[in-house]
């Protein structure tokens, strides 16, 4: 969607796009060789990998658009105690470590809709995001690399911000979809196929 308003955008003078990924990212890097999942399904891999695509998507968005003074980041809202997690069984959740045996929310780090909401809003707005695109946003801040890996870390896996594999992703997604902005460079002429 995000392609087919480029041309908006770009007209916008200063426009910024803001992806949702998450924290999940760590659980998968991006599957090259099986990126559908084919063989090997796990329902975890499948949407870690989606998180990183999403958080790669910004990335070559970014670079793709900055010489149009459009701008896009990916962000992880943070734990949020939403309706969403009615897809996972209890059991499920209390694996995860997110409710007790009685489904009862564990710990202090699950923020309300609003809380998680708050960096997608500073993305969208804040000065201090001026001329800084391509970055994975958590907690109001830009996210620095994730030594761990671990999912209940902070940060950002060094590869879903690889500029390199977010081209890489970029080109197999306007192969699958003969969809994509085209050109490069400032002032460059970026089109939206179909």
């Amino acid at each position: 969607m995000a392609c087919e308003l480029y041309p908006v955008l770009a007209a916008a003078g200063g426009a910024r796009v803001v992806v949702d990924s998450s924290a999940g990212h760590l659980l998968s890097g991006f599957r090259w060789q099986n990126p559908r999942f084919r063989t090997g399904y796990d329902k975890w891999l499948a949407y870690g990998q989606s998180k990183t695509a999403n958080v790669l998507f910004a990335k070559q968005f970014d670079t793709l658009g900055a010489g149009d003074g459009v701008r896009a980041f990916a962000l992880h809202p943070g734990k949020v105690s939403t309706g969403l997690r009615r897809e996972l069984s209890r059991a499920g959740q209390v694996e995860r470590g997110w409710v007790d045996e009685h489904g009862n929310v564990i710990g202090a780090d699950f923020k309300s809709a609003s809380q998680g909401a708050a960096t997608g809003l500073w993305a969208a707005t804040s000065a201090l995001l001026d001329d800084r695109g391509g970055r994975y946003l958590e907690n109001c801040d830009v996210a620095e690399v994730c030594s761990s890996g671990a999912v209940d870390d902070d940060g950002v896996s060094e590869e879903a911000i690889d500029p390199a594999a977010a081209a890489r992703l970029w080109e197999l997604s306007v192969a699958a979809t003969g969809s994509g902005m085209f050109g490069s460079g400032a002032g460059a002429r970026k089109t939206v196929s179909r």
